[in-house]
């Protein structure tokens, strides 16, 4: 019997992998549903969505929550919880997003976090958003989500994205200044996402 062997290009898997869309996950931490937190993540992802080709998903605190509050370890997990930890190291970008509550994000989008591999997020671009009840509050995006983003040494994108109750009506963003703040920082972002990604793959191919 003849083996026929082919040469492994590179270049092709490289051009195919960077061809994919975009894997983009969004984390709420949300303790309620609805939500306007979730809102403004699903507004952020359609805004990537309508740019790049994307495949998408919504981690809502609500929902998981009751599954983390017993677990001290990660191998305390269900494997459910454990898939949604590998989806948000593995996304292309991650927008993290959290109610203001008591000066902060809230415990459940803390603890979430703290399940997260230390070096998975390195180098990950992260959106970062919130919502509080008044102006005063946008403070939690430099203060509070980025240094805890910074930890993790991802790629905090230099916009983030606030909504106070006055960009809502009832749970739906209102048309102005907040969709703008979001076209804004998704358009400033976007490059620095698709850097990554590429960057990601091509340090991927050339280990093979």
């Amino acid at each position: 019997m003849t083996t026929i062997s082919h040469p492994f290009d590179a270049s092709s898997v490289l051009e195919g992998a960077l061809r994919r869309p975009l894997k983009v996950v969004g984390v709420s931490g949300s303790l309620h549903e609805p939500s306007k937190t979730t809102v403004l993540v699903e507004s952020v992802i359609e805004a990537v969505g309508r740019r790049t080709p994307i495949e998408s998903q919504v981690v809502k605190l609500a929902e998981i929550g009751p599954a983390l509050a017993g677990a001290l370890q990660r191998d305390q997990l269900s494997d459910d919880i454990e898939g949604v930890l590998r989806d948000i190291e593995g996304a292309d970008l991650l927008v993290a997003a959290s109610p203001v509550y008591r000066a902060s994000f809230t415990g459940l989008f803390k603890h979430l976090f703290d399940f997260v591999d230390q070096y998975a997020l390195v180098g990950q671009p992260v959106l970062l958003a919130a919502t509080g009840g008044g102006e005063r509050h946008a403070l939690i995006l430099e203060h509070q989500l980025r240094p805890l983003f910074g930890f993790f040494q991802s790629l905090t994108l230099p916009l983030g994205v606030y909504a106070s109750a006055s960009d809502f009506d009832g749970y739906a963003l209102r048309e102005g200044g907040v969709q703008q703040r979001i076209e804004q920082a998704v358009s400033r972002g976007l490059p620095l996402v698709e850097q990554a990604a590429h960057q990601r793959v091509s340090d991927y191919v050339s280990t093979w």
